[in-house]
């Protein structure tokens, strides 16, 4: 059995910043039409896809954490699963409630606000996590959760994902280069037949665009199990610079994220002793976070956005850049709040519960959430 070279690192700190760069990348995205400005630059409109970042991400770590106990037996679906329970779901709820509890009292004082956010029809869906699989009728509360539904249904799945890695394990080549013709036919077949990208679906299709993506994640671990690459410091400079003029240039989505995988193949293999600013603790605390920054962007842009509106009486809620600044600044700092209030304790309440139970094989040190 191939093994991890010992230069590899266990925690790949480089990929928990990184994290925290797709959140952001989201942020500005969502964001952005309160922008008082009259364009939107290319570099932002492409922010829907650091969800896309995640999802690559999400496969490569939870085959860097899981594939080889699954692949030896030695894997428990049960732990893993409430593994992921305690990652995701008690902040989920909070910033459901919060949504709820925010769009309630906007609208007693008088402010407007998407007529979707209290959506009753779709509440049973977001409780279950299964409102990104077509079992939802409409977007609403904390709408930007449906990726948290598609991971949840990805982790559901990870036994197949597995599966095949494992037995492409010797030939990540194959791997790699199956999960990108997977990209490349669903985006083309599923923009031919939708009418729209998959990468712009949400709650409707949010199953079906966590897929590629997740498979790509593990196929490019595969690739980083049997060698990481070689200056892996230079290749991280160059996709990070192709990713960026990429998305300036309003190139192809499968493009992108093809290029986005490479950044973090390039990344793992990067030893934590040689990544500087991107091993750093506050790099990675900012990490850490990025699922909060994430989960919190709906409420904090819900509250934000209408307050700062009134206070600076700006038209249709397009504030003024440095006032906008602020609001987008202040987001990590509610997000920190939510990590060390919920998140945190949450995770730590549910694990210790489970631990109850039977001794876990394989605990889950270095798993990873989606934004």
């Amino acid at each position: 059995m191939t093994q991890l070279v010992p230069a590899a690192p266990a925690d790949l700190r480089s990929l928990t910043a990184l994290r925290f760069v797709a959140a952001m990348w989201v942020a500005v995205y969502a964001l952005w039409d309160n922008l008082a400005v009259g364009f939107r630059p290319d570099l932002v409109a492409k922010g829907y896809l650091g969800v896309e970042l995640f999802f690559v991400l999400s496969g490569f770590i939870l085959c860097h954490v899981y594939l080889a106990a699954h692949g030896e037996k030695r894997f428990s679906y049960r732990d893993f699963l409430w593994a992921r329970v305690a990652r995701v779901y008690p902040l989920h709820i909070a910033t459901l409630v919060g949504v709820g509890v925010l769009g309630a009292a906007a609208l007693f004082a008088g402010m407007s606000i998407d007529g979707n956010v209290i959506s009753w029809a779709a509440l049973p869906a977001n409780i279950a996590m299964v409102h990104a699989w077509g079992l939802s009728p409409e977007a609403g509360w904390n709408h930007r959760s449906w990726s948290i539904s598609a991971e949840w249904f990805a982790y559901l799945l990870f036994p197949a994902f597995a599966f095949v890695a494992w037995k492409l394990r010797r030939i990540p080549g194959v791997a790699i280069a199956g999960a990108l013709a997977l990209i490349a036919a669903l985006y083309v077949g599923f923009n031919a037949v939708a009418g729209f990208p998959l990468t712009e679906a949400t709650f409707q299709w949010g199953a079906l665009r966590i897929v590629p993506c997740f498979a790509y994640g593990c196929a490019l671990y595969l690739a980083f199990r049997k060698a990481p690459l070689p200056a892996p410091g230079l290749i991280a400079v160059i996709s990070t610079a192709a990713l960026i003029g990429a998305a300036a240039l309003n190139v192809w989505d499968g493009f992108i994220v093809a290029i986005a995988g490479l950044l973090i193949l390039s990344l793992a293999s990067l030893p934590n002793a040689r990544a500087g600013w991107l091993a750093s603790k506050p790099a990675v605390y900012l990490g850490e976070i990025s699922y909060a920054v994430y989960m919190v962007l709906v409420p904090w842009q819900l509250l934000a956005v209408n307050l700062a509106a009134k206070a600076t009486n700006a038209p249709d809620k397009h504030l003024q850049l440095f006032v906008w600044l602020a609001v987008l600044a202040a987001l990590p700092v509610v997000a920190a709040v939510a990590y060390h209030l919920v998140e945190y304790p949450s995770r730590r309440a549910i694990r210790a519960w489970a631990a109850r139970g039977p001794k876990p094989v394989n605990r889950d040190k270095n798993a990873h959430q989606p934004a």
